[in-house]
């Protein structure tokens, strides 16, 4: 294998992800989730984030360099999470980052974690072609943007003015009684659901929306909807369809986002379209989008299942492509950026 090896430090929400790649390769992707301690709060509470990232870090390396057959001492390079995320988590991420780079005597990357879901497709995908697309969807963001170098470029297109697209799931969920995170429960349900049995809103897609938000995208209005029509419902003394309100929503969102991005790429010349992010797991959202691609010659890029829920892999890879084009590391003193604009690849 050729290639710098790269390990990769991932802890923006509530999963600590620790990865090593050599290269394009990638040898490991150890993950501590959280998120059994955050159910019962129906969301992520920032500061048991914080603390299960301080108890997870040591041993997830450990595993990491265990899975991957190498020591600490091999590494060319240590990645790790600088920015967008939750405060407190991405401080345990630099601070574990910073501590193995000062005493490896290794270049410190800190990288946007934005970017870094474009970039885990490399490790199983190849190369990435340049220019591409990218749709990006999870529970904080969805973004489309138009990528020239990974390492050097992003051009934002548009982005949510409210609701993320995750957000929209796991508030739906929480109305029709599904467990948190909603994502993958919405996702099974409404694979016995009839997904024309209620239209809802497909927001920012009407002819005055489409001209000052082109591929921006709106989720609120649609999470609303659904409650609205779901009080209704409960009101009037009727049960509740679960399964084919859970298709119908998850028909819009994915609606929106793919006509979105195939008309991204259109206007902008693009014939790669790379989709990443916890969302891109759904299984709809993957085949409404592959259906989209291959009707205009688009070609479609999506990590498997595992590599789009945030992971240590992606800092990883971006942090391998960052080393192998030469790009300047971070200083020690990188901050923790809550709210890091996509287009800053590195700090």
């Amino acid at each position: 294998m050729n290639g710098p090896l790269v390990l990769g430090i991932e802890t923006s929400c509530d999963e600590t992800g620790v990865g090593i790649v050599h290269g394009e390769t990638l040898l490991a992707d150890a993950v501590a989730s959280s998120v059994g301690e955050h159910a019962r709060f129906g969301g992520v509470v920032p500061e048991i984030a914080s603390r299960a990232h301080l108890e997870a870090m040591v041993p997830t390396i450990r595993r990491a360099c265990a899975q991957a057959r190498v020591s600490l001492a091999d590494l060319d390079a240590i990645a790790v999470t600088s920015g967008p995320g939750l405060s407190g988590s991405l401080l345990v991420g630099l601070a574990g980052a910073k501590a193995l780079a000062v005493a490896l005597d290794k270049p410190l990357y800190g990288v946007n974690h934005l970017a870094s879901h474009v970039a885990v497709d490399i490790v199983e995908h190849g190369p990435l072609p340049e220019p591409t697309a990218a749709l990006l969807v999870s529970g904080g963001h969805s973004n489309l943007l138009l990528i020239p170098d990974i390492t050097d470029e992003i051009t934002s297109l548009g982005s949510t003015i409210d609701d993320a697209a995750g957000e929209a799931f796991d508030k739906v969920a929480r109305v029709l009684g599904l467990p948190f995170p909603g994502g993958p429960h919405i996702d099974r349900i409404a694979a016995e659901g009839d997904a024309a049995y209620v239209s809802f809103p497909r927001g920012l897609t009407s002819g005055r929306d489409m001209q000052r938000h082109r591929f921006d995208y709106s989720f609120s209005g649609l999470k609303t909807a659904v409650a609205r029509w779901v009080e209704a419902r409960e009101r009037d003394g009727h049960p509740v369809p679960v399964a084919d309100v859970a298709a119908s929503f998850q028909e819009a969102v994915t609606d929106v986002l793919t006509r979105k991005a195939v008309l991204a790429c259109r206007e902008n010349g693009v014939q790669d379209l790379i989709i990443g992010g916890g969302v891109a797991a759904n299984s709809r959202l993957r085949a409404m989008a592959q259906e989209r691609c291959d009707a205009v010659g688009i070609r479609l890029r999506v990590p498997r299942r595992d590599l789009c829920t945030d992971n240590g892999a992606m800092v990883a890879a971006l942090g391998a492509q960052l080393v192998a084009k030469g790009r300047a590391p971070s200083q020690l003193g990188i901050p923790a950026d809550s709210s890091l604009p996509v287009q800053v690849v590195s700090v």
